[in-house]
Formats: C-alpha cells, sequence, structure tokens
C-alpha cells in the first residue's frame, strides 16, 4: 500500500536546464610572473634600449662627420670660384705692364687706360658678390661705418661731416666688411682780433648800463644828495 503524504521524486522535463555538472568551465586566471621573471624581462628592454641609443649615437656621429666634409668641400670650392674671379684680373695687370715695357715706358696714357679698365673690371667682380663701397665724403660721421683718425677745421664742409676719405670702406650685402677711414670737418678757429679795436665782449663790457642818466638843468656839476633837500 502506498503512502499519499510520502515525497516522490518527478522526472526531469525535457526543456529544463542542464545540470550544474554540464555548465561550461571558467578560463583559469594568468600566473603572477615570479619576481626572477620580472627582473629578466627588465634586462631585456634595457639591453634593447642599450642597442638602440649605440646606433642612434653611431648615426649622429656619422651624420657629423659627413655634414663637416661636406662643409670643407663646399668652402674650398667657393674660394676657388672667388679667386679664379681674381686671376682674371691679375692677368690683365700683368699684360697692361708687359705692354708699358714693350713700348718703353713712354706711353703712359695707353697704361693709364688700361689700368682704369682693370679697376672697372674689379668693382664688377665686387658687386658679383655683394660687396659695395661706402659713401663717406660730404656725409655725416657714422661710427658704425666709419673710422675716423682725426679732426680738421674747415670752412667749406659742415661741422661733423667727412671732410677727407683716406680709405674706401665696404659692405657685403648688409653686414659691414671694412669701415672707411675718414678726417671729420670741424667747426674753423675765430678770426684774431682786430689790434686798437676791442672786440665784441670787451665792447658790451664796457658800455655803460641802459638805465636813466641825472641831468644837470642848471649847469652844476654837484647833484643833490638822496636825502638833501633844495635851498
Amino acid at each position: 500500500m502506498i503512502d499519499k503524504d510520502e515525497p516522490h521524486d518527478d522526472p526531469p522535463s525535457e526543456g529544463a536546464a542542464p545540470a550544474a555538472d554540464s555548465a561550461a568551465p571558467e578560463s583559469p586566471a594568468p600566473a603572477t610572473p615570479s619576481p626572477e621573471q620580472r627582473v629578466a624581462a627588465l634586462e631585456a628592454e634595457k639591453a634593447e634600449i642599450k642597442d638602440r641609443m649605440l646606433r642612434i649615437a653611431a648615426e649622429f656621429d656619422n651624420f657629423k662627420k659627413r655634414t663637416r666634409k661636406d662643409m670643407a668641400e663646399h668652402e674650398v670650392k667657393v674660394r676657388e670660384t672667388v679667386l679664379r674671379e681674381f686671376l682674371e684680373i691679375a692677368d690683365n695687370l700683368e699684360r697692361a705692364i708687359a705692354s708699358w715695357k714693350l713700348g718703353g715706358g713712354e706711353d703712359v696714357k695707353s697704361v693709364q687706360d688700361g689700368v682704369e679698365l682693370v679697376l672697372r673690371l674689379f668693382k664688377s667682380k665686387l658687386e658679383r658678390y655683394s660687396v659695395t663701397a661706402i659713401e663717406a665724403k660730404g656725409q655725416p660721421f657714422d661710427p658704425r661705418v666709419h673710422d675716423a683718425i682725426s679732426q680738421a677745421p674747415s670752412a667749406e664742409a659742415t661741422p661733423g661731416t667727412v671732410l677727407h676719405e683716406l680709405q674706401k670702406g665696404y659692405r657685403v650685402g648688409e653686414r659691414l666688411l671694412r669701415p672707411a677711414i675718414v678726417v671729420v670737418a670741424s667747426a674753423p678757429p675765430a678770426p684774431p682780433a682786430e689790434p686798437g679795436r676791442p672786440d665784441q665782449g670787451e665792447a658790451q663790457a664796457a658800455r655803460p648800463p641802459a638805465r636813466g642818466v641825472d641831468i644837470d638843468v642848471n649847469g652844476d656839476d654837484e647833484q643833490p644828495g638822496k636825502g638833501d633837500k633844495p635851498s
């Protein structure tokens, strides 16, 4: 005989969830590296960084050497170009001297014309390299481009202007290549006073002060005092 109050297990339904034992397995947690492994990793990173820095230093040193070599070669080329330009001037001067010797030293005019031609050629080559002369004579003295060695009195030039130019000055572009050596004008000295004639300062000192003068109407030389009464 079956007891109705006794519990009994029902069979699982077909759509029920699987049991806990059939659940998906969880991924294991990553293992924490040991101190020895961390030290080894840091040592490897340090070696890699050191190797990289050494390569960068070597490349920079090679770059400096190449740059220094290129600059030296460029400087030599520029110097050769400038000297080649001025060799032409030397050739023309030698031709002028040879022509003067062949003429017995008598044809001075042709030598002068040849030297002037060489001078014009020289100035044109200077201008090709942006070398220009500094205007000095008659200009106000400028200590930035003029080098004054003395002063000279002049009645024609304005004081403070350049009276004589002893050596030309030059610029390269906007930079000063050589200052001009000049003599600066100063005011002329005052002319000496004529003998027997007082100068303007003495005449003004000897002149009586401009104020009222007492006139003796009666012809008496003596004037009454300030506190005396007339008789």
